[in-house]
């Protein structure tokens, strides 16, 4: 019987034979991408910059979508390998043009990795209506890797890397109010139901791509405080969900999920490049290892404040129906028919 990961079956460590406080140059060590094609979205800045350096420094030639070119010349200056486009994830025109650049160029695309965006934003809608987080977390990436599915097939064995978060936990899809029309806004609710998107995209993609040479997986980096996604909280919260003291340091505790970029970047290189991976796919992984199942029953909030046990994925995000669900609800809200 053919193995797949609904309802969590392959969510087993695999002894990768790295941990929590692996780093991006650690996992990449040995692996030579010459001749390898990535996209990295949000590959200027946080985790997807060193992401980008990492598959750089192996020989990949690395395709960053930027919506601010200027600050990701600035950043990317000095890396070789790199090549720079205009792309927004909120505008889905913006998204069909760099897709059709990508394909006039006739190359195969061997990862594909959705790292790029945002968190703990006040409500802002997309010019649909739909909600910020959902539309740049989740709807931009599926449209993105709907349109450049062809380039996928071509490489004869590629990935597809989805970056989510432990801040699934905070909420299920919601689909009967994706976009909060009717129910208040919360950030992290909008947060959680994106990222949990990303899980369930990962399963069901793998699914129907592994027969065409196509594999994805969805992961957790850990808590980086040195990133843009904190651009939007406030002392009281950063001090609140235990990632900096009361005098503003940083607290750094891989143990605890509390990583340097290049830790939090360690995942995002295993499931790209690990060859443990090639016969196993739509997993979700953290600490540069395949997750376990998180079978706690309590409020995932409680466990922020202080940071006790921020690891696992939530049984619901790896649910057959679910995934189903998402992938034909995902193509109403962008009109986009992403067949396989």
């Amino acid at each position: 019987m053919e193995q797949n990961n609904y309802q969590g079956a392959l969510q087993k460590p695999i002894g990768s034979g790295f941990n929590a406080t692996s780093t991006s140059k650690e996992v990449i060590k040995g692996i030579d991408l010459t001749g390898k094609i990535a996209i990295v979205t949000g590959g200027y800045a946080g985790i997807g910059l060193e992401t980008t350096k990492t598959l750089s420094s192996a020989g990949a030639t690395v395709i960053v979508p930027a919506r601010d070119i200027e600050k990701a010349k600035k950043s990317l200056e000095g890396i070789p390998n790199i090549e720079l486009e205009t792309m927004d994830l909120m505008n889905p025109a913006s998204i069909d043009l760099f897709a059709e650049k990508i394909l006039a160029s006739g190359r195969p695309l061997h990862l594909l990795i959705n790292n790029a965006g945002i968190m703990w934003v006040p409500l802002v809608r997309d010019e649909r209506g739909y909600e910020s987080q959902l539309s740049t977390n989740h709807l931009g990436h599926f449209q993105l890797t709907s349109r450049l599915w062809s380039a996928l097939v071509k490489a004869n064995g590629a990935r597809v890397i989805n970056v989510s978060s432990w801040g699934h936990h905070y909420s299920r899809f919601n689909f009967e109010d994706p976009n909060f029309l009717n129910r208040e806004y919360e950030t992290l609710l909008g947060y959680g139901q994106s990222k949990t998107a990303n899980v369930l995209f990962s399963l069901e993609l793998d699914i129907r791509g592994k027969n065409f040479g196509v594999r994805s997986f969805s992961l957790h980096p850990g808590a980086i405080v040195e990133t843009d996604l904190k651009r939007h909280m406030t002392s009281e919260q950063l001090l609140s969900t235990g990632v900096m003291d009361k005098e503003g340091n940083i607290i750094r505790d891989a143990s605890k999920g509390l990583k340097t970029i290049q830790q939090g970047a360690s995942t995002t290189i295993f499931t790209a490049t690990s060859p443990l991976l090639n016969n196993i796919g739509g997993v979700y992984c953290e600490n540069t290892e395949v997750a376990e199942l998180d079978l706690q029953d309590d409020d995932p909030r409680k466990r922020m404040h202080g940071v006790t046990r921020i690891e696992g994925v939530m049984p619901y995000a790896l649910e057959k129906d679910t995934a189903k669900k998402l992938w034909s609800t995902s193509e109403e809200l962008t009109g986009v028919k992403f067949e396989i």
